[in-house]
């Protein structure tokens, strides 16, 4: 087989370019139009050499970029033309909206038993080019693929491919290569590294991506590539794409369209649940791996390669694209185009890619001779300044990146440990607490029983007081571990007897103290609708810090009664006032450290507070202290 290549001449017939004589001599003539220019050129140029080459398997697509040998062009139009000696050549196109019936039906049509590649162009601003691979797949999983979306010079506007002279701006057109003496390899370069967080895939359909990390995916790109990047995507976009693992492989997902409501559709399928990070390109790796061709490990002489390079990979670094591709035209003559999107195969599966330089070379040659392809790219001193800039700028990136991973992986084995400690301190806690019910209540219960028959004791007053401080204690850290398992149903409940009930309870423990309640309510009932337990927690924690913080021989005023806004509770004595009434509701806070107590019971009244819509104020000065509650809603009877 041989491959030429032209370069297409706006000003002369194409007659005059291009001897088509010599090709009406082979039976088996490949051609492949790569028009950097509209769809209307691709139409005249395929009608002309449809006209002169009847035979002739055509297939043509607009790019964002073309290759020609190793000179690579831009808004030009390069003509491909292969010959074949032993191999059979079939075409075809299929339009349609429904990309997975267009594979099937392409499939169908070209691949024969001996089919050794299968050549395909797609259009690239409406094609799905997974769902298109799965269809091929459904019909065959062995043969190779390769070629790639078209492309219209960034604008993502229109893309258009064509078979023979037919134009379809919506479809798949490709030829399919058979016969047992065409050797075919192919390989890929990706070199696009991840960099920053991984982040998740949170609602997808197919290609199209709503929302990523709880944001939307213009959001997403706004944040981490800023505003300017943004509003100019999908063009941009593409430069940065989202990186995904798939067989093993990373692969590219380049933005294509942006949408009304923020969302993006990508080259390729991404799935609900991907974890993803941002990639760019490396030029180190770009640069190391073209100093040698991928014909290094080809057993035969390779007679022609065809690139389809992502766009991304000619507009990111265009300095180095040539770099990139002199390996391949050094050893062999050399075409192809820059893509939206890279159709490739390995191991049995076919691959949507994007960001990746994809090369198949081909042979019809019978000698089994290895080509020297590795020769080394030369830097011209007119950019080996710059080559060294990007290197470094590239190292910078690389190293950050990795040690990002590092702390973040430390931070994340912290993070479990930490979890593990909190989870193992809640199942001791919980159980503690269980087990504290029993000795507590069984004490209670045996000093009730004595007084009833022996009387008071002080020796067992002073026990039953500290008890029900223990009892205080023991309530707060039940609700503690049980508030986000159990539920609190709220229950219409009396205030003036269930106050009365609780300062009742804790009267013994004023009185060790030198302290006495005095309770002032109105004379209507008042009721309020509130869990009892979440009530208890605040009224038994403002009496116990009462007790505890009052100076001796001072009087606790519990006040009850009902205003416009609703009901007011106010429990206030003489005190040492408070330095910081705001840090008291914090956990684990205490004004004065030697008090007993953990310092828990106010950061509780203060959740449940807020919880209920309860207001709290402060007042805290040498004569006095008061500590007021509104309850919303409650009601007189």
């Amino acid at each position: 087989m041989q491959t030429t290549t032209y370069r297409y001449k706006y000003n002369q017939p194409l007659e005059r370019q291009i001897d088509f004589e010599v090709y009406k001599a082979f039976d088996q003539v490949a051609v492949q139009i790569f028009c950097g220019e509209y769809g209307s050129l691709l139409r005249k140029i395929a009608a002309q050499i449809t006209a002169q080459l009847p035979h002739a398997h055509i297939i043509g697509t607009t790019t964002d970029g073309e290759i020609n040998q190793e000179e690579t062009t831009t808004h030009e139009t390069i003509i491909a033309i292969s010959v074949f000696e032993r191999t059979r050549l079939a075409s075809a196109g299929v339009e349609g909206e429904d990309d997975y019936t267009n594979g099937v039906t392409l499939a169908k049509r070209l691949i024969a038993p001996d089919t050794k590649l299968l050549l395909l162009f797609s259009d690239g601003t409406s094609c799905n080019g997974e769902l298109l691979l799965r269809g091929i797949a459904s019909v065959n999983t062995t043969v190779r693929v390769a070629g790639g979306m078209a492309g219209d010079n960034g604008r993502f506007l229109q893309t258009t491919v064509s078979v023979g002279e037919r134009i379809i701006t919506q479809g798949v057109v490709g030829i399919a290569l058979s016969g047992d003496d065409l050797h075919v390899y192919n390989d890929f370069s990706f070199n696009w590294s991840p960099v920053g967080i991984e982040h998740v895939i949170d609602e997808v359909e197919e290609n199209r991506v709503y929302r990523i990390d709880g944001i939307s995916a213009v959001d997403f790109y706004a944040k981490y590539l800023g505003e300017e990047v943004a509003d100019a995507l999908p063009a941009t976009g593409i430069e940065f794409p989202l990186i995904v693992e798939r067989g093993g492989y990373q692969i590219g997902r380049a933005a294509i369209a942006r949408h009304a409501d923020d969302s993006l559709s990508f080259a390729g399928n991404l799935r609900k649940g991907d974890r993803v990070r941002l990639g760019f390109g490396n030029a180190e790796m770009i640069m190391r791996a073209s100093t040698t061709s991928f014909a290094a490990s080809y057993p035969y002489r390779v007679e022609s390669f065809f690139i389809y390079a992502c766009m991304a990979r000619r507009r990111y670094m265009p300095e180095f694209i040539q770099m990139e591709i002199h390996p391949y035209a050094e050893t062999a003559p050399t075409a192809g185009f820059f893509t939206y999107g890279e159709f490739f195969h390995r191991d049995g599966r076919h691959y949507l890619m994007n960001q990746t330089l994809t090369a198949v070379a081909l042979s019809e040659a019978t000698e089994t001779v290895r080509t020297d392809s590795s020769a080394s790219v030369h830097e011209s001193s007119g950019y080996s300044d710059f080559v060294s800039t990007v290197r470094a700028l590239t190292h910078l990136i690389e190293q950050s990146t990795r040690d990002y991973e590092a702390q973040a992986q430390k931070l994340e084995e912290q993070r479990r440990y930490s979890q593990n400690l909190l989870a193992s301190q809640r199942l001791f806690l919980r159980h503690a607490v269980h087990e504290s019910n029993t000795p507590l209540s069984v004490m209670m219960s045996n000093i009730e029983l004595f007084e009833l028959e022996y009387g008071k004791n002080p020796y067992l007053s002073n026990i039953e007081a500290a008890l029900k401080n223990l009892y205080g204690i023991y309530d707060d850290l039940s609700y503690l571990v049980r508030k986000d398992q159990v539920d609190y149903p709220p229950q219409d409940i009396e205030l003036r007897d269930y106050l009365r009930s609780r300062i009742e309870f804790f009267e013994i423990v004023a009185k060790q103290s030198g302290l006495m309640f005095d309770f002032q309510c109105t004379e209507s009932p008042l009721w309020l609708r509130i869990n009892e337990t979440r009530l208890q927690r605040i009224v038994d924690n403002n009496l116990t810090n009462a007790v505890k913080y009052t100076l001796d021989g001072e009087k606790i005023t519990v006040t009850l009664e009902e205003t416009q806004e609703g009901i007011v509770l106010e429990v206030a004595s003489r005190s040492i006032p408070i330095r910081d009434p705001k840090k008291v509701f914090e956990a684990y806070y205490r004004e004065i450290p030697a008090k007993e107590g953990l310092g828990i019971g106010l950061s509780l009244v203060r959740m449940i507070c807020e919880e209920e819509g309860v207001a709290i104020t402060i007042d805290s000065t040498e004569e006095r202290t008061a500590f007021c509650y509104l309850f919303p809603n409650g009601v007189s009877s």
